[in-house]
């Protein structure tokens, strides 16, 4: 496999760390409000990544965190948690709140057939992991504290500014006339954040003699290190998460534990929608939900999201997702021939011949999503190759996950025999009934096509 390795800068050759399990990590949702589409795209580009390893004979071993604490509203270690300010708004507990998100979001998440990951950590069961690092940090010197919290000096960090190339004198210059006058550098960030005595926060555990919470950064590189280890394969995330989030886990994995954190790093770009940014202003914050009200299955958003690639900016819009179903239609309906009698044979003439054809046609789809996940040139092969037999589709849906074998199962004896009657009906040239049985087939969600050789049923969405 090659990938393209955000540190690098470049495509690379992945090899694991261990050849028995690759270890990856995802960085998942703050579960103060549902995800939209374009929070969900990059979950389904990172299921096609583990279910390409998988397809590459790699067993790998997937953590994905659910950040229920210590998120701010700024990325500045300033403003209210996210949680907090979601809670106000919906009369809630900050615990109901995260609850809830979280049993949507992975609802979301089945609902576009995504594989699930080894280990889903909620970071409110690492906060003993957290004051450990945070310990740690503190003794090797590369924290202070404030009024409000335990920073990490990133000074003492040489190579901070090196992940996400950033100017760190342009951003000193910068600085804003509010800028917290108790940090040493704006690049600072906190680690463990105190409670004022006039805030009501409802998440709080005690540390160093006061109530407090981790800062936000700090419970990706305490749950990696429970669950993976000091050096993991593959870490993935947005890109937005490149110049403070991700640098700052770095910051603070490699000062504690003198260690790489990741090898790779994998980071999706944004979508837009209409080649707008995706707003609330703007009303085009879109829900799977949302999607079904307008007659598209969350499998047909990721149809969609595969058709692309992961890097650089892609744009929604609601024509580019009805050509997505159609073409997720169209392979449904090429695979339920295999299903009829009137349709022509897919077999060849041996089983040698068979498997020889199978295995290269495998490669064909295998090889380009090996390159970085470029599903887009698969996709177009595929299209190629819509008479091709069971088996070869068994392999495209295990690889994409696209419910396309669970969701064209043969059709139910009823509507067998609806089929036959028609046919007896327009033998007779009761073309009434005929049309009437037709309009019953069509309320059950599947169609008839009259060719030479017989009847064949086509599902209509």
């Amino acid at each position: 496999m090659k990938l393209y390795n955000s540190a690098t800068h470049q495509v690379e050759d992945f090899e694991p760390i261990n050849t028995s399990e690759v270890k990856i990590y995802t960085c998942g949702p703050t579960v103060y409000s549902r995800a939209h589409i374009g929070n969900l795209a990059s979950y389904i580009y990172w299921d096609l990544l583990v279910r390409a390893l998988k397809a590459n004979g790699y067993t790998p071993k997937r953590v994905l965190n659910l950040t229920d604490v210590g998120h701010l509203t700024s990325d500045a270690d300033e403003g209210d948690d996210k949680l907090e300010k979601g809670a106000k708004k919906e009369g809630k507990t900050v615990w109901e709140i995260a609850d809830s998100y979280i049993e949507t979001f992975f609802k979301d998440f089945y609902s576009l057939n995504l594989l699930k990951p080894e280990v889903i950590a909620r970071a409110t069961d690492y906060i003993n992991q957290d004051k450990e690092l945070v310990s740690l940090l503190i003794d090797k010197g590369y924290t202070y504290e404030t009024s409000d919290g335990i920073y990490f000096d990133t000074s003492k960090f040489a190579r901070y500014a090196e992940f996400a190339n950033l100017d760190l004198d342009g951003l000193k210059a910068g600085a804003r006339v509010d800028f917290n006058p108790e940090k040493k550098n704006p690049s600072d960030f906190a680690v463990w954040k105190f409670i004022k005595p006039t805030e009501n926060h409802a998440m709080r555990w005690d540390f160093l003699g006061k109530p407090g919470y981790p800062g936000w950064h700090l419970e990706c590189s305490s749950i990696i290190h429970s669950e993976l280890g000091e050096t993991i394969d593959i870490h993935t995330g947005g890109i937005d998460h490149v110049p403070i989030h991700h640098t700052n886990e770095i910051a603070q994995s490699e000062s504690a534990f003198n260690k790489k954190l990741a090898n790779f790093w994998l980071h999706c770009d944004f979508i837009n929608i209409d080649n707008q940014k995706i707003s609330k202003s703007l009303g085009n914050v879109y829900s799977l939900d949302d999607l079904r009200e307008r007659g598209f299955s969350p499998l047909d958003f990721k149809m969609w999201v595969l058709e692309g690639t992961y890097q650089g900016t892609r744009n929604f819009t609601f024509e580019g997702l009805e050509a997505a179903k159609n073409r997720r239609l169209n392979w449904r309906n090429n695979i339920a021939l295999s299903y009829q009698d009137n349709a022509p044979s897919r077999d060849l003439d041996s089983p040698d011949s068979h498997q020889t054809f199978l295995d290269n046609q495998k490669s064909k789809i295998l090889s380009p999503v090996s390159n970085n996940l470029n599903s887009a040139e698969a996709f177009a092969y595929i299209d190629s190759q819509l008479s091709a037999p069971n088996d070869f589709w068994q392999f495209v849906d295990e690889l994409f996950g696209l419910n396309l074998l669970s969701d064209s199962p043969d059709i139910s004896a009823e509507q067998k025999q609806l089929i036959i009657d028609r046919e007896a009906a327009r033998a007779n040239k009761n073309f009434a009934e005929s049309d009437a049985i037709r309009a019953r087939l069509n309320s059950t969600g599947i169609t008839i096509l009259d060719t030479p050789t017989g009847p064949i049923w086509q599902y209509l969405s």
